[in-house]
């Protein structure tokens, strides 16, 4: 069977496989071709793919020929019309702002495995995408900050005087928020950190973060490990005590996201302008509407003297890493998928392949994309 890597479009700089993936690939038995200059951006060009045993091909053969096709963000429209029935596609889906997209797969017969369905299993924690990047943007984002910041992050004691530590608030304690406390307190700053899910506690402590807890939070055992949506009166308590320690803050990182909905808000205008000037917000959640009231996806703005970067696309600026990090969670993904003689054999009985699976033989599969759009079918 053939697998066939496609080259990103738009300002995308990661690719599915970098060449040392491609050949863990093509140990399980399978063929590999690759778009012409699918690595470029991620500084792998076609040469180093050839000697992997990759073949870089055109698009159009690729999209024609290959079993499965594996890309970051899903293919466009034209490549679509081009699918097959039986054909797997294996990206990231977004299915709440991809609704449409997805539902003209399911229509072609398209199998399609969500890579940001992943369950939040122990099993399948090698194949988890959202933690491989949330890491690379929690990383990021805190460097960012650094640099940014009209202020030292560490402590510093000289002949000059006394420079106290950089505070930091992150809100959020999913990978990327653990990520940004890590790096944070590396740096020697003094980490505070929000998070609606007690569980995360004991976590944000271990990193040397202070856990700033609000009682009354409500939580959800059937969310996988992810924050849901909260009571008003809650987030009323929340929004108070987040004032309080946003004026306080030197940087801001939030990274609260809820799947399937819009980011809470969780800093307001008036919030911001109790901050002092030359502040810093990064917004991990920007894509999905933000966690500031002021953020604007993909640009800096500066309210009173504090500047609010709106950025959810930091893996694709470590594209090198944060390609080879996504690559090895699909050959992970794979290796339960592929048999013996090189075919790829989606079980529907896997728990990990049925809730990765959007649909198949033209039917919705995963629990989670049902709920997230509403739909009342069965499996």
């Amino acid at each position: 069977m053939i697998a066939g890597i496609l080259k990103e479009t738009g300002k995308e700089n990661r690719v599915a496989l970098l060449p040392g993936e491609a050949a863990a690939l093509k140990k399980l038995g399978l063929d590999i071709m690759v778009e012409h200059g699918a690595g470029e951006r991620a500084y792998a060009p076609d040469c180093e793919y050839e000697a992997a045993g990759a073949s870089p091909t055109a698009r159009k053969e690729i999209v024609s020929k290959a079993d499965m096709l594996l890309s970051i963000n899903p293919p466009i429209a034209d490549d679509v019309d081009a699918f097959r029935a039986g054909q797997i596609l294996c990206t990231v889906l977004d299915p709440v702002e991809n609704r449409e997209w997805l539902e003209k797969i399911r229509e072609r017969g398209v199998t399609l495995l969500a890579l940001d369905l992943v369950p939040r299993i122990t099993r399948a924690q090698s194949m988890d995408i959202l933690s491989s990047m949330a890491t690379v943007s929690g990383y990021k984002a805190v460097l960012e900050a650094a640099s940014l910041l009209p202020r030292f992050f560490p402590m510093f004691m000289s002949a000059a005087g006394t420079i106290k530590p950089a505070r930091i608030l992150i809100l959020g304690a999913g990978v990327a928020g653990l990520q940004a406390i890590a790096i944070a307190r590396k740096l020697g700053a003094v980490v505070e950190v929000f998070d609606v899910r007690s569980a995360v506690k004991e976590e944000v402590k271990s990193l040397g973060g202070k856990f700033v807890e609000v009682e009354g939070a409500v939580e959800d055992a059937a969310a996988g490990g992810y924050a849901v949506e909260q009571t008003e009166e809650f987030k009323r308590r929340q929004q108070e005590l987040i004032q309080q320690r946003a004026a306080a803050a030197d940087v801001i990182i939030a990274t609260a996201q809820i799947p399937g909905r819009r980011a809470p808000v969780l800093i307001l205008k008036d919030t911001v302008a109790k901050m002092k000037p030359g502040s810093v917000i990064i917004d991990l959640a920007a894509s999905t509407g933000g966690n500031c009231e002021l953020t604007e996806n993909g640009v800096a703005v500066n309210a009173n003297g504090v500047t609010i970067i709106g950025k959810s696309d930091y893996p694709s600026e470590m594209s090198s890493d944060a390609s080879r990090m996504f690559g090895n969670n699909i050959i992970n993904l794979l290796k339960i998928m592929v048999d013996k003689e090189g075919r790829i054999v989606p079980d529907m009985g896997d728990e990990v392949i049925f809730g990765t699976t959007a649909v198949h033989g033209r039917e919705y599969v995963s629990p989670r994309v049902k709920q997230m759009l509403d739909i009342k079918q069965t499996a």
